[in-house]
């Protein structure tokens, strides 16, 4: 599946260039449905940031009959909603109480745990952890450990752990022991906010006493490297206003560093795409589309291979459509045979606050299933009991 064509600006074309609505015909790819409203931030859910796209509707489709990438009307505010919000009337200590019971004595009542985790933020979470020990002297992860197992453990142990540090551990994970988990960095590293990378860099610092990007240099190399390095530092500019004559000189520089050239200039590509912000990138993609008569993402397909060009798409999905880059690496995740667990576990769990509820429309618009059915049928037991909950099945 890939990104198809973008919407048009709503500004005159450039001179020189065809007008828009006249693009050559993009490669055959799945419908991109209309993107729900997504902020550039992480913040709490439903907190509408600025940054609507440019240009209206999409017509709805491209001369040759290709499904479209249809855009939103710029002056929409963008709002993210994630599944799970804080609970009502929470009271920590009764929680921890709850909690205690389920895992006293033979057996564990499983779904107790379920119903308190399931529907309680991270925030909360973390003062029941903290009213767990107060009240009975005891940790409550460690007790959550010894009385669960596999991936149920795991998806527990994720939602116990405040976002910061469960995105620093699992970039500890992904490099730590023989060889690297390069999609994990690239899901994390790509597609957090400013904010979120600088906490990371500095949780990663005072939990583990390493250097993210020390690590990552010796885990990575060449262009992959330099790209995680770039992501590293956090300085992506995110002002959401768009800055049309950049974009089209950015799309110019790019066309140049690439398919107009013999051999890639990686390193204009990585300038570009590390330092603008994700509207000016959107700006940069139509730009591209109608100069180039192809879209920006094949570009980086036919010029770049491996990691690298995993990264730099991962950026201009995001700079697209948020949640459906997240809808995507759900259901590559799940689908065929086997089914790989700790994505979808990181995946639900980190963006079960933000934005899940759009992660959700854009997979079932997407690929004609819910989430929730494709996670019913790939999970099993309790472990399929909190995914479902989580998701709001």
């Amino acid at each position: 599946m890939s990104y198809p064509g973008y919407p048009p600006t709503g500004y005159p074309p450039f001179p020189g260039y065809p007008p828009a609505g006249q693009e050559s015909s993009f490669p055959p790819s799945g419908q991109y449905p209309q993107p729900p409203s997504q902020s550039y931030g992480g913040g709490p859910a439903q907190v509408p940031l600025p940054g609507g796209f440019p240009g209206g509707q999409m017509p709805s489709q491209y001369p040759g009959g290709q499904p479209t990438y249809p855009s939103q009307p710029a002056t929409v505010t963008q709002v993210t909603q994630g599944t799970i919000r804080p609970a009502a009337n929470f009271d920590a200590i009764r929680d921890a109480e709850i909690l205690r019971k389920a895992m006293k004595g033979f057996g564990t009542d499983e779904q107790a745990i379920v119903d308190v985790v399931a529907n309680r933020s991270n925030d909360q979470r973390q003062k029941i952890k903290a009213a767990f020990k107060t009240s009975y002297g005891k940790d409550l992860i460690k007790d959550l450990k010894s009385e669960l197992s596999g991936n149920m453990e795991e998806l527990i142990l994720a939602l116990f752990m405040p976002p910061t540090y469960y995105d620093a551990w699992s970039l500890r994970k992904a490099m730590q022991g023989a060889g690297t988990q390069e999609r994990v960095l690239i899901e994390i590293l790509c597609t957090r906010t400013n904010q979120e990378i600088r906490e990371i860099v500095r949780c990663y610092q005072s939990e583990f006493g390493r250097d993210l990007e020390k690590d990552i240099r010796s885990d990575t190399s060449g262009h992959f490297e330099r790209l995680l390095v770039s992501m590293c530092q956090g300085n992506r500019d995110e002002n959401q206003s768009i800055n049309h004559q950049m974009a089209q000189e950015d799309a110019q520089r790019l066309y140049q560093a690439g398919e107009g050239r013999l051999g890639t200039d990686e390193s204009c590509f990585n300038m570009i795409l590390a330092t603008r912000s994700f509207p000016q990138l959107r700006a940069t993609m139509e730009a591209y589309s109608r100069m180039a008569n192809r879209d920006l993402l094949s570009s980086v397909s036919r010029e770049f291979s491996g990691y690298v060009e995993s990264g730099l798409k991962t950026i201009l999905q995001c700079a697209l459509n948020r949640p459906a880059f997240f809808a995507e690496r759900l259901y590559y995740a799940m689908k065929g045979a086997g089914t790989d667990d700790s994505t979808l576990v990181r995946i639900v769990v980190t963006r079960s606050e933000i934005d899940l509820v759009q992660i959700k429309q854009m997979f079932a618009q997407m690929y004609q299933k819910t989430l929730g059915t494709m996670i019913a049928g790939d999970t099993s037991g309790d472990y399929r009991r909190l995914l479902l909950a989580i998701v709001g099945q």
